[in-house]
């Protein structure tokens, strides 16, 4: 896939139950802040036994940034976890529900989140046949970046659609 081609599928993505990290504000190519929020959730779902390899690592966006102020945009850094699981402290749990999403899969470097989002918003979903239905839109992360020595991130983005 060239950058720039969406390699998007439309499907069914069944509910998670996440503990997660709310950040309200600003947070459009702060690499330090995901970082941050992500390894605060990490240090806590470790000692926890709540990381394995089923394990899915989300980032859930609440708003839309072209409609809400930036001051009072809500994402979530996310990782699943078993059903019941409690909120402690800062961190809280909820479950995601199920949905019809757009999924387009993209390989890319960190630099790169906002030219996909455009890709899938301003090129993909205008000739699809779709349009956006409530709910969050999500980043699934597939790879430990940190592990590819060019930091490529593969990550899914999932935007909640029903047909025109």
């Amino acid at each position: 896939m060239e950058f720039g081609e969406a390699n998007v599928e439309v499907k069914s993505i069944p509910e998670m139950y996440v503990a997660y990290l709310r950040h309200i504000g600003p947070y459009a190519g702060d690499t330090a802040l995901f970082a941050r929020l992500f390894g605060q959730l990490f240090s806590w779902a470790g000692p926890r036994g709540l990381l394995g390899p089923d394990t899915k690592v989300v980032s859930i966006y609440q708003d839309d940034p072209g409609i809400t102020d930036e001051e009072r945009l809500r994402v979530d850094a996310a990782i699943t976890v078993p059903v019941g699981t409690p909120a402690e402290g800062e961190i809280g749990t909820r479950t995601v529900p199920a949905g019809t999403y757009a999924v387009g899969h993209f390989e890319i470097l960190p630099h790169q989140y906002s030219e996909i989002w455009q890709t899938m918003m301003g090129q993909w979903l205008p000739e699809s046949g779709y349009q956006c239905s409530d709910g969050p839109c999500l980043e699934v992360y597939l790879n430990k970046a940190g592990d590819d020595p060019e930091s490529t991130h593969i990550v899914e983005l999932c935007i909640p659609v029903k047909p025109l």
